[in-house]
C-alpha cells in the first residue's frame, strides 16, 4: 500500500541560513496539492518560524518580497499542517500563546516517534 501521509522534519533548517528554508516549504506546497496529508514538525532552531514575528522578517532571496511566512502561507493554502514541538518552544522562551496563525498547534517527540514507526507516512527531514 503506498503512503498517503508525509511527515516534514525541520530540525536542521536554521532561520538564520535563509536559503534553507525555500526547499522544505516548497515540498510541502507540492505534496500538499497532490492531495498528500502533509504535517511540517519545526523544532529546534526552526522551531523558531513558528513564532509570530520570525518568518515575516525573512526574505528568502534578495530584491524578492517574499518571505519566510509568504512560503509558510502558500504551504498551508494547499493544505499542508505545521506544527510546533512543545519542548523546543519552552527552551526558546515562547509558549503556544505565540504561534502564527498557520501553525496548528503542538506536536511533541511521542507524537512524532509514533507517526514515524506505526504510521503509514513517509519521512524527510531538513
Amino acid at each position: 500500500m503506498t503512503a498517503r501521509r508525509l511527515l516534514i522534519l525541520l530540525v536542521n533548517t536554521d532561520p538564520g541560513r535563509v536559503e534553507e528554508l525555500g526547499a522544505p516549504f516548497y515540498y510541502a506546497a507540492i505534496a500538499a496539492a497532490m492531495d498528500f496529508e502533509v504535517d511540517v514538525v519545526c523544532t529546534a532552531a526552526a522551531g523558531r518560524l513558528m513564532v509570530k514575528g520570525v518568518a515575516e522578517r525573512l526574505v528568502l532571496k534578495p530584491g524578492d518580497p517574499k518571505t519566510a511566512l509568504d512560503w509558510i502561507r502558500e504551504a498551508h493554502d494547499q493544505g499542508a499542517r505545521f506544527w510546533a514541538c512543545p519542548a523546543n518552544l519552552d527552551l526558546i522562551g515562547h509558549t503556544s500563546d505565540d504561534l502564527i496563525a498557520e501553525c496548528s498547534g503542538l506536536m511533541g517527540a511521542a507524537a512524532v516517534i509514533n507517526d514515524v514507526m506505526e504510521g503509514e507516512c513517509r519521512v524527510l527531514t531538513f
